[in-house]
């Protein structure tokens, strides 16, 4: 969804507000490192310029302890997806893919498992099967078997602001199951860039000589850092709200013909719509709608193994305070009729 509540020129505007001509190139990255190691109730924390970066540092400073270059994650984890193979390229990392392609790892998946495993990655919630999370059960039983297996345990939690009002436990608590952590300065936060990595104080410091070996100092990124404290003081404490109002609207969105939401009733802030209609007449349809209404409800759809039929996502966050749950659903209900 993009409104005028996210657009550049008010993020810097968001950001100005918060510069101290004296402070804000010293002290603005190293205070928002000690806040979240206190937030997530961790020793210390290192920021990067982006997850990815982060990520990959943490495997392979795992992978070294354990003197094991297999790690472990879902199929559809960032790294694996989105990442062109730099855990292997870059860090000389192999991945062994735990689980079902379609739903979320389990501990018979992990049982299953007959090789030795440095780390064990663990997405918090699953972005691309719809923001899914397992019961906290399931979760601390996953985390008991790494332990078990002298395997180490990294939560991927760009969206770890999203999930915890579903566990309904504080992120420290949640963190805790976890050897080391990643959250996002933005998508949820609405920051520019950037994340931090947070663990034990002897890998937080090994993470940071990565980080410089791969480029990604942060001694200018104040300018990121004052976006994610905005982001910590405004809309971390509306993930709340942010969740009750994206399953108000997810319900309304699968009483539309057509439409199924994914999963039903969200978990977190985010989740899927998938659409009776083909990819590209979605996509005609919607920029017809956006120049007609003003509003994009989403920018990429993604395809599915059945050519008539696409998904989009929707993460409710403050881009949504000027729009009503009606609009959105007209504005789904008018696409389904038009590319149905």
């Amino acid at each position: 969804m993009t409104t005028r509540k996210h657009r550049p020129a008010r993020v810097l505007d968001l950001v100005r507000a918060r510069v101290d001509e004296e402070e804000s190139r010293t002290e603005a990255v190293p205070r928002l490192e000690r806040r979240v190691a206190d937030l997530l109730g961790k020793p210390a924390a290192a920021m990067f310029p982006t997850g990815t970066m982060a990520q990959q540092v943490a495997m392979r400073i795992h992978a070294d302890r354990r003197n094991t270059k297999m790690i472990a994650f879902h199929p559809q984890c960032h790294m694996e997806v989105h990442e062109h193979k730099g855990y292997q390229l870059v860090h000389g990392l192999s991945a062994l893919l735990v689980g079902d392609y379609h739903s979320l790892i389990t501990v018979a998946d992990l049982e299953a498992i007959k090789q030795p495993v440095a780390a064990l990655l663990l997405e918090l919630p699953q972005r691309d099967i719809g923001g899914r999370l397992p019961a906290w059960e399931e979760l601390v039983a996953q985390v008991d078997w790494t332990r078990e297996h002298g395997v180490a345990s990294h939560m991927d939690g760009a969206r770890l602001w999203e999930a915890q009002p579903y566990y309904g436990r504080s992120h420290a608590e949640i963190a805790a199951l976890f050897d080391s952590v990643y959250v996002s300065l933005y998508k949820g936060l609405m920051g520019i860039s950037g994340a931090l990595l947070a663990g034990d104080a002897e890998f937080i410091e090994h993470a940071k000589i990565w980080r410089n070996r791969l480029g990604g100092n942060t001694a200018a990124a104040w300018p990121m850092a004052l976006a994610g404290e905005r982001g910590l003081d405004e809309l971390l404490p509306r993930m709340p709200e942010f969740l009750v109002r994206a399953r108000t609207l997810a319900g309304m969105l699968g009483g539309i013909p057509g439409v199924q939401v994914v999963p039903e009733p969200p978990q977190t802030p985010l989740f899927h719509v998938h659409l009776a209609a083909q990819p590209e007449r979605v996509l005609e349809h919607a920029k017809l709608l956006a120049e007609k209404t003003g509003l994009r409800v989403f920018g990429q759809v993604r395809r599915s193994s059945n050519p008539m039929t696409c998904s989009f996502e929707i993460t409710v966050t403050e881009q949504f305070d000027d729009v009503t749950d009606a609009e959105v659903r007209d504005f789904i209900g008018e696409l389904m009729l038009a590319a149905g």
